[in-house]
């Protein structure tokens, strides 16, 4: 019987096999042969007062649009106050871009925003 260190790494091989897989796949082309165009609604809850998690909706939205998926984006709550020019140049999330540089990606891209 296998010990339970053996076992995991195991399973963390065979994940990391999967990711590298995956990746390559997505490396060689967003159309996977048989891949459909899958249709997202990303809802952002959280505003100024947590600027990294207020950047992830646009962030995601970009990406998912640019790797051809139809993308839609909904902010409520906190989230709401985004939109305002004045707020969105002042959020500077941790570790990426200002939020106003993900906006104007998302609007570049044409994915609606409901608010």
């Amino acid at each position: 019987m296998p010990s339970r260190r053996e076992v995991i790494s195991s399973v963390l091989h065979s994940c990391a096999a999967t990711a590298v897989a995956g990746a390559v796949t997505a490396e060689a082309g967003s159309s996977v042969a048989g891949a459909e165009q899958q249709r997202y609604l990303l809802i952002g809850l959280c505003g100024s007062e947590n600027p990294t998690r207020a950047n992830f909706p646009f962030a995601w939205a970009s990406a998912l649009k640019e790797a051809g998926h139809e993308v839609r984006l909904e902010l409520a709550g906190d989230a709401t106050v985004l939109m305002r020019t004045i707020v969105a140049k002042s959020v500077t999330p941790v570790g990426w871009p200002p939020l106003s540089e993900a906006i104007a990606r998302v609007i570049n891209h044409k994915i609606p925003i409901f608010v």
